[in-house]
């Protein structure tokens, strides 16, 4: 548990961590939408390079961000093996007889599997950033102004905000508990790891009850800290910060823009001028028919 990152501010200087948390919330829903549309594995390519880019200007280490895919490892390979035995389209390349049931692994299985593995993780790296750059009081102050046409519906905006400000405030120190539970119980003889499925399930039960008595405390501790502060969530309190837009947040968010509007072309231009090339099945998408029609004009070029 020690490992997973998720949900973790990481204090440093820089001009990802400078850009106004209302932009950064904007650009990640942005990004969370446009990663369905990528289809060429060109277009992945290229959101990766990006997100590297921003991880290096971010100034924050490249493995504390692959962390935080560690705790979803699991649901990443189950969507994987999902997609690989359960699509039934295209050129059989393995049958496997399970029970009298016979499953077909066919490349548009493997295909769909590798970019929904892709996009799995783009999207938890992608929104990672925003966490690890941006604080959970910024997080907060920022999706209010956000969701603030909402309040004219009835909708209790700041509550809202501020329960998903402590969910995240809460992420890292749960995860700090769990493991301080998990190292007592292993000092106390407690077998955690050896077993089967159901074995270990049933030797987490001394891990959670301690766990959720924690989390309850946590909890219970943290409102009367509200009380005693007099909070209350009322539309008229100040703000500590005042949000003001910079030149240089505009900038990021145009460029994003770009981004993404370069996404749908690859989408929607690339395929409909350019004929895709039959590969017996196998599907070409976007840049990627550029890619393959330019690697066999080299080929002829050099034979």
């Amino acid at each position: 548990m020690r490992d997973i990152s998720f949900g973790q501010y990481y204090p440093v200087k820089s001009y990802v961590h400078n850009i106004d948390a209302r932009i950064k919330i904007l650009i990640t829903l942005l990004y969370m939408v446009s990663v369905f549309f990528i289809t060429s594995y060109t277009a992945f390519a290229g959101v990766f390079l990006f997100l590297t880019i921003v991880i290096a200007v971010s100034h924050v280490p490249y493995r504390t961000v692959l962390r935080s895919i560690k705790g979803l490892l699991f649901l990443l390979i189950f969507t994987a093996i999902i997609n690989i035995f359960f699509t039934s389209s295209g050129n059989p390349l393995l049958q496997i007889k399970i029970c009298k049931l016979m499953i077909n692994i066919t490349d548009q299985g493997i295909n769909f599997a590798v970019k929904m593995a892709l996009r799995f993780s783009l999207l938890v790296l992608g929104s990672s950033i925003l966490t690890f750059t941006t604080t959970p009081t910024e997080l907060t102050d920022a999706l209010e102004v956000l969701l603030k046409p909402l309040t004219y519906i009835k909708i209790p905006v700041h509550d809202l905000a501020i329960i998903m400000s402590i969910a995240l405030r809460f992420i890292p120190g749960l995860m700090e508990e769990t493991d301080k539970i998990m190292m007592a119980q292993k000092a106390r003889g407690a077998n955690l790891d050896s077993g089967n499925f159901f074995k270990k399930i049933k030797a987490m039960l001394p891990v959670l009850i301690p766990l959720f008595v924690s989390a309850f405390r946590r909890a219970d501790e943290l409102a009367d800290a509200l009380d005693a502060r007099c909070y209350n969530a009322s539309n008229k309190r100040t703000k500590m910060k005042v949000f003001k837009l910079k030149s240089t947040d505009l900038l990021a968010f145009f460029v994003f823009v770009a981004i993404v509007v370069l996404i749908f072309l690859d989408k929607y231009l690339v395929g409909a001028f350019v004929p895709s090339p039959d590969l017996g099945g196998f599907e070409v998408q976007g840049l990627d028919i550029f890619i393959y029609n330019l690697l066999l004009k080299i080929k002829v070029l050099i034979v």
